[in-house]
């Protein structure tokens, strides 16, 4: 069996989950090649899981103080060179396009005939059990035609259908959820970092480990910056009393995994993390503010940490699943994988 396995590159969710696959596939003896596109390959960081992967432009969007700026993102579309990149990619010697909402990969092989089974959290949209608050016909036709699928898998937090799965969370030696209690763990990589700073200096009872894009190494009293690092962010969130960030799916999923608290700042614009944001609130697993807003941390401060929930770390029945090539048969992969999470 041979996959091409294409990842949606913008911000670090999609690289994270697909670190999981990876190594499930890679145990299998799986033959995987990775295609990536969303950020120039010299912003990717620690992709030794991946080997002789590709990197392609195609599509992101840009922001600016924390919101979604159409008008750059519009301004910043390549149309001509996505589609040269659709054209050209040969995927017919591949048994099936694994995808995680990456266009290129996922319209050649549309093009050229080739099953793609599409795995994202976006997909989860696709269904109108899922919360999504507003324009949600429109929303999940560009869901569909981003990145088309023969067959999607949703994952979200809660089995809202028969073809939503949970988050995997990988096991990692280091992440034992011991919490200090004056150690928060800040990532808001589309805030203005000077912004972010201000934000957190009227809080001197934390210590707050902040890792953004434009950081270097340096601290200020109790703000410690920290460029992006992937074994720097596991340890301190593994140890960190609470996460502030953006209401992004993958890292709201590894906090609920090690039973941290949240504060939210949905990325204005974004759908997906003002939906994500909403269900968590209901779920009454995450507190939200809509801006830097210093009485919502203050509140967030003197707040009760969350449960954990103990999403699976092992895709290992995905692989399988894949393997088998039965992918119209959701059900009992959802119930194997469901099983066991509370």
């Amino acid at each position: 069996m041979r996959i091409l396995y294409g990842i949606q590159g913008t911000g670090n969710g999609h690289v994270t989950r697909a670190r999981v696959m990876a190594n499930a596939f890679k145990q299998m003896g799986v033959e995987v090649d990775y295609v990536f596109s969303g950020r120039t390959q010299q912003n990717y960081f620690d992709m030794d899981e991946f080997a002789n992967y590709r990197s392609f432009r195609g599509l992101s969007f840009s922001t600016k103080n924390g919101q979604v700026n159409s008008y750059q993102t519009v301004k910043n579309t390549r149309l001509c060179k996505l589609l040269r990149d659709i054209k050209l990619l040969d995927v017919s010697g591949y048994d099936f396009v694994f995808n995680d909402f990456e266009p290129i990969t996922a319209w050649a092989a549309k093009r050229q005939g080739v099953p793609v089974i599409g795995m994202s959290h976006q997909a989860a949209f696709l269904s109108p059990k899922v919360p999504m608050f507003g324009h949600s016909l429109l929303r999940r036709s560009f869901i569909k035609y981003y990145a088309p699928a023969d067959i999607y898998l949703g994952v979200h937090w809660q089995p809202f259908a028969q073809n939503i799965i949970p988050p995997f969370i990988a096991h990692h030696q280091h992440n034992n959820p011991v919490n200090v209690d004056n150690k928060v763990l800040v990532y808001l990589p589309f805030e203005d970092l000077n912004s972010v700073v201000d934000y957190l200096r009227d809080f001197p009872e934390k210590e707050f480990y902040c890792y953004h894009p434009q950081a270097d190494n340096t601290s200020t009293g109790h703000i410690h910056l920290r460029s992006p690092a992937r074994n720097g962010f596991l340890n301190d969130l593994a140890n960190a009393s609470g996460v502030i960030a953006n209401a992004g799916f993958e890292l709201s999923s590894e906090a609920l995994k090690l039973g941290k608290k949240l504060l939210l700042k949905p990325l204005a614009g974004q759908f997906e993390q003002a939906a994500n944001a909403q269900t968590l609130l209901a779920m009454k697993a995450a507190h939200i503010m809509n801006y830097l807003n210093p009485n919502a941390l203050d509140d967030w401060i003197n707040s009760k940490s969350h449960k954990q929930i103990n999403f699976p770390s092992d895709p290992q029945p995905l692989v399988d699943w894949l393997a088998a090539k039965q992918w119209s048969n959701t059900e009992e992969l959802h119930q194997n994988l469901w099983s066991a999470v509370s």
